[in-house]
């Protein structure tokens, strides 16, 4: 094999080189094929920014200024006012009955009152509203007039169903012992309420008092001890001063204007611990104006009291107490707090057999 000298090579490479910068040429000047594009794309501006590391405590919020403690708005002040029961029954000098206390409280101190250093109170500061009785006015029960033995019948409207229910009320008393019985019955089934105990100088003092409904729930009034006890197992209550179950109290309410009409001007409000099957309260009875009604049985000139609710589920309880009726209520309308109502009216009135 003849080798081939350098110089040789070299020549070749050379040559090699022109043939492909001559095809190169030649690409480049033939139309259209200027970098593959029949146009020249325009430029683009390509900008630049310089970060800057911000320092860290640039980062952090401003510090607020403290502000001055806000006051809270001062707990409104407790009155008391009462209204005590006292005998007699008769014409006898009796002794009088311990006072049953009755707390109203004194309206909320207004947002005008604060100093003029003091903040405006904000809706927080706001301490919730609670509900208060009506105002009332004091007066002292002396004299009660229990009313004679009689059995009432009722119509019982109702917003639950269109028909109408019957109810009876039997009163009767000695003058030493009473029994009350409620009866409210509608399509074979019904609700009764019993009540009874001895009748004071002070009017009425319960014993014991049933509400059964299929099966019966009783509270029991330990006056040695002081104290009310439950057969539903709920706990014990004090005893106060004149205290009434939830069917003798119609009849004391009775007994208490009864005994002096004129001494009970509206807005009167009478405190009366009220006895349930299964716990206590204090129910605060205010006095209103004079009604009469047109009731099944026929026309009454009544006076109305109410029980306004006090807390979330208390029942609205409305009473007519009519004077020819010896002042036992010819209407009663119960109203719960969903609205549900039962309304009760006297329809005819006989003698106890």
């Amino acid at each position: 094999m003849k080798k081939i000298s350098p110089r040789h090579q070299l020549k070749v490479l050379l040559a090699l080189t022109a043939a492909v910068l001559l095809t190169h040429l030649a690409l480049l000047q033939a139309p259209g094929m200027s970098l593959g594009l029949s146009q020249p794309e325009p430029l683009r501006a390509f900008n630049t920014r310089v970060i800057t590391p911000t320092p860290l405590a640039a980062l952090e919020p401003a510090a607020k200024p403290l502000a001055s403690p806000k006051r809270k708005a001062a707990a409104p002040a407790r009155t008391k006012k009462q209204v005590s029961a006292a005998p007699p029954l008769s014409d006898r000098e009796m002794a009088p009955q311990a006072p049953v206390a009755v707390e109203e409280q004194a309206p909320p101190t207004r947002p005008d009152d604060a100093t003029p250093q003091d903040p405006p109170p904000s809706d927080a500061d706001q301490l919730p509203a609670v509900p208060r009785p009506p105002r009332d006015q004091l007066y002292t029960v002396s004299t009660f007039t229990v009313p004679g033995s009689v059995r009432f019948h009722y119509e019982v409207r109702t917003n639950k169903f269109p028909f109408s229910a019957k109810a009876e009320l039997l009163w009767r008393q000695d003058g030493e012992s009473y029994d009350a019985r409620l009866e409210i019955s509608a399509f074979g089934q019904a609700r009764v309420q019993n009540s009874r105990g001895q009748i004071t100088p002070a009017g009425l003092a319960p014993i014991r008092f049933s509400d059964k409904f299929r099966s019966e729930v009783a509270a029991h009034f330990n006056r040695e001890q002081g104290k009310v006890t439950f057969s539903a197992n709920t706990p014990d209550v004090p005893l106060l001063a004149g205290a009434q179950d939830r069917l003798s109290v119609l009849v004391q309410l009775a007994a208490m204007i009864a005994g002096d009409p004129g001494h009970f001007p509206p807005a009167t409000t009478l405190a009366i611990q009220t006895i349930g099957p299964r716990d206590a309260d204090t129910w605060l009875f205010t006095v209103g104006e004079e009604e009469k009604l047109t009731l099944p049985g026929g026309e009454q000139l009544t006076l109305k009291l109410v029980r306004n609710p006090r807390q979330e589920f208390d029942q609205k309880v409305e009473l007519w107490l009519a004077p020819a009726l010896g002042y036992l209520p010819a209407r009663i309308r119960i109203t719960e707090p969903n609205g549900d109502f039962v309304d009760q009216q006297w329809l005819a009135t006989e003698q106890p057999g």
